[in-house]
């Protein structure tokens, strides 16, 4: 059984009833904002740490003690 063409008109009226066509286009605002952070974050340089951190120091330092 497949989904139809009347059967996704339905569920989009339906969802435009509920919500409002102002609800719906500020949602897709704020997910289209989301990818572009998204992307943005992927894109970034991901060496910008100065000095790389050394998890042996801190297990040598907790042995002393």
């Amino acid at each position: 059984m497949s989904i139809g063409f009347w059967q996704i008109a339905i569920v989009v009226i339906l969802v435009v009833l509920l919500f409002g066509r102002g609800k719906i286009s500020s949602l897709m605002g704020d997910v289209a904002k989301g990818i572009k952070s998204f992307k943005k974050g992927m894109s970034s340089d991901p060496t910008d740490d100065s000095e790389p951190k050394n998890i042996s120091d801190n297990q040598d330092s907790n042995n002393k003690e």
